[in-house]
């Protein structure tokens, strides 16, 4: 069974960084793009940033630039998302998604699998 597994949200304070995971299990992520999204209450599911499958492509959505960091390791089945200078606009609850196309795209639709989801709450 394809799977999809985020990990490492949290509270932290604004200024602070969390790293987040994404593990897939019943799959390698190897062939797959990796979208990483959010929704914040009362709002629509926004895109954050993806990554191609070779990791030569990247894409960040601009309130996340030079922020955010997206990041693959094949050899371990896991995506990547390092953010640095959290700020209280980024609470909200982030999702991985997968599709198995080489390009990735910042389009909800465009993807095929999703995780459950972790919280991520900045605040002080």
């Amino acid at each position: 069974q394809l799977q999809l597994v985020e990990s490492g949200g949290g509270l932290v304070q604004p200024g602070g960084s969390l790293r987040l995971s994404c593990a897939a299990s019943g799959f390698t992520l190897d062939t797959y793009s990796i979208g990483w999204f959010r929704q914040a209450p009362g709002k629509e599911r926004e895109g954050v940033s993806c990554i191609s499958t070779s990791a030569g492509f990247t894409f960040y959505t601009s309130s996340v630039k030079g922020r955010f960091t997206i990041s693959r390791d094949n050899a371990k089945n896991t995506v990547y998302l390092q953010m640095n200078s959290l700020k209280p606009e980024d609470t909200a609850v982030y999702y991985c998604a997968a599709v198995r196309r080489t390009i990735c795209a910042l389009r909800h639709n465009a993807y095929d699998y999703w995780g459950q989801g972790t919280q991520v709450t900045v605040s002080s």
